[in-house]
């Protein structure tokens, strides 16, 4: 029984293992192209805000050429000097610039970075010539783009520098035209308790109406996801940002390395936009749009760097109430945003446990306000609803153990025989009757502990997954649940708990066996020691009330009671002289 045990737990890994190893995208190789395209990292947001910027990577647009926007001197009539709109809403910070009508900061009032400093969705440090949020292009003129980016335009909705939109939405209407009939207008709607933000944009040249391709630019941010997350296998791993789009009913990731052969998906999508580990910022229900996506690798201090991706949309139409999703990936923020946004979040295969698992955490969260004590209450309600599979697994495995002697009499009855012999089937035969004159059942010793491994995994997916672990402080030297602990106290605390599990759980293996299950324990703490300390707490907590309830069955059915098996010339005297059945004295 421990082998099939040992061999399911296994196989369990292996098949994790696989699917991070082959499903999975492994980050992207630095090509030569990119280390061309790499940037220092230190240019400012001021020099982003009033040069040119070029197209994003992802339009295959060639950079602005500065002779085509020095040729644009056509007078534009907007306001005389540029100047920036800080739009406050309950959520977040927004701020716009009069120049080219674009967003420079999306900063999030709730979610802040390891300096303590609001996430900003815009990143900042990256090359002048990408282009910032909701810059637009028309294709095949690379001068008109650089005009409605770099113009200054005519403000409307903000009568001062600063537009309290906390309590009613506010709009902010960016306008210019100039004497050769060229006519912008944007518009930037803004909801009190949501991180959604409207877009209008709508372009005029010559009386003839065009279709702007409207971009984005790099993303997410500057810090994405800080702890936490990643593959079962790699600890506290982050997400790098992605491209996703949910199209025809499904959700497609795609890893920045893949970008070139899939990075210009098209069609009616559910929403489309850049994740990382924490964060998203995507187009709701364009319509039938043309996305495009592209990747940027940036070098950053010392030999580190970062995977941005950057994205651009070509609408059917001019957009039009266009509502963009710019905030975490917090499920109960996604579900009133969008039901099917809520996918964005990657639980994975477990999914469907997980979502419970979440919403009783945050209930219990509700009545603990600390969610370190909140999945040890948990783990302990799980464990309740374990207890009778539990009990009957531990009592399974009693059965089996006084067992032993008599199955190994009979396994040695049959020990000459080859594999291969058809004698040997006789050996199964008698085992399986001895399982069913005593009523042991063999596989209701294993199938408690398969029950568990799910939810060992969807505790993983959660932990890593759900932002509301994120910072989530426990207390003493934890303050960060999603990320490992930084003593690897925890995990020592796991593997020696599961080590006494292992040492009182009764075992039918024999000696070599029950060593190799010894391993376990140093397997497990040699995984923990990067895993989120949130499932370290649990998988402790869970180890501590096994043992405990180990201990309760064992003084519940009493001490093992084997019987000796006689040798096999004694039991063929007492048969011939009781006249008892093969079966009955196969009992003996």
């Amino acid at each position: 029984m421990e082998r099939r045990v040992l061999i399911a737990i296994i196989l369990s890994f292996a098949v994790l293992y696989g699917y991070q190893r082959f499903v999975v995208p492994p980050p992207p190789a630095e090509t030569a192209a990119q280390s061309g395209q790499a940037a220092t990292g230190s240019q400012n947001a001021q020099g982003r805000q009033s040069g040119a910027p070029g197209q994003s990577p992802a339009t295959g647009t060639a950079a602005v050429d500065p002779a085509a926007q020095a040729a644009a001197v056509t007078p534009f009539d907007g306001e005389a000097t540029e100047r920036e709109i800080v739009v406050e809403t309950q959520v977040v910070q927004a701020v716009l610039t009069s120049r080219g009508g674009r967003l420079l900061h999306w900063r999030l009032k709730a979610y802040t970075d390891e300096a303590g400093t609001p996430v900003d969705l815009v990143p900042s440090n990256v090359p002048a010539d990408q282009p910032v949020p909701f810059s637009l292009a028309i294709d095949g003129d690379q001068a008109l783009s650089s005009r409605l980016n770099t113009a200054v335009y005519q403000v409307t909705g903000a009568t001062g520098n600063t537009v309290d939109a906390t309590a009613q939405p506010a709009t902010i209407v960016f306008e210019g035209r100039d004497a050769a009939g060229l006519v912008v207008r944007k518009a930037f709607g803004f909801d009190p308790k949501a991180y959604v933000v409207s877009f209008d944009a709508s372009v005029t040249s010559g009386g003839q109406a065009l279709n702007p391709t409207v971009l984005w630019g790099p993303g997410l941010g500057d810090i994405g996801a800080t702890a936490g997350g990643g593959s079962f296998f790699t600890g506290n791993a982050v997400q790098a940002p992605q491209a996703i789009y949910h199209l025809d009913g499904k959700v497609q990731r795609v890893a920045a390395g893949k970008l070139g052969e899939q990075g210009r998906p098209s069609g009616g999508f559910r929403f489309a936009g850049i994740d990382d580990h924490y964060f998203l910022a995507a187009a709701l229900a364009p319509g039938t749009t043309q996305a495009s996506f592209g990747s940027l690798l940036l070098n950053g201090e010392g030999d580190s760097q970062r995977q941005l991706v950057t994205q651009a949309f070509r609408f059917s139409a001019p957009p039009s109430g266009v509502k963009f999703f710019v905030g975490p990936k917090q499920f109960d923020i996604l579900k009133a945003t969008d039901l099917e946004l809520v996918k964005a979040i990657n639980f994975g295969m477990f999914a469907w446990l997980v979502l419970p698992l979440l919403s009783a955490l945050k209930w219990i969260y509700g009545f603990v306000g600390n969610y370190g004590w909140s999945i040890i209450l948990l783990t302990v309600v799980i464990n309740l609803v374990l207890f009778p599979l539990r009990h009957k697994s531990v009592v399974s495995m009693r059965k089996m153990q006084a067992l032993q002697p008599h199955i190994k009499s009979i396994q040695e009855r049959y020990g000459d025989l080859k594999v291969t012999d058809p004698a040997r089937q006789k050996m199964q035969t008698e085992i399986m009757n001895l399982y069913r004159e005593r009523g042991v059942n063999p596989a209701s010793g294993c199938v408690p502990m398969l029950l568990t491994m799910p939810v060992l995994f969807a505790f993983y997916s959660m932990l890593s997954q759900a932002i509301e672990l994120r910072g989530a402080d426990f207390g003493l030297w934890i303050h960060d649940l999603s990320a490992h602990d930084p003593y690897y106290v925890t995990p020592l605390l796991m593997g020696a708990s599961m080590f006494w599990q292992q040492k009182i759980t009764p075992s039918t293996a024999d000696p070599a066996q029950q060593k190799v299950m010894m391993f376990m324990p140093l397997m497990f703490t040699a995984m923990f020691i990067r895993f989120p300390s949130g499932l370290a707490i649990y998988y402790f907590t869970s180890n501590l009330w096994t043992i405990g309830q180990q201990y309760f069955t064992n003084w519940l059915i009493g001490p093992l009671n084997v019987q000796p098996v006689r040798p096999a010339a004694e039991r063929r005297l007492k048969k011939a002289g009781s006249g008892k059945t093969a079966a009955a004295e196969r009992q003996d």
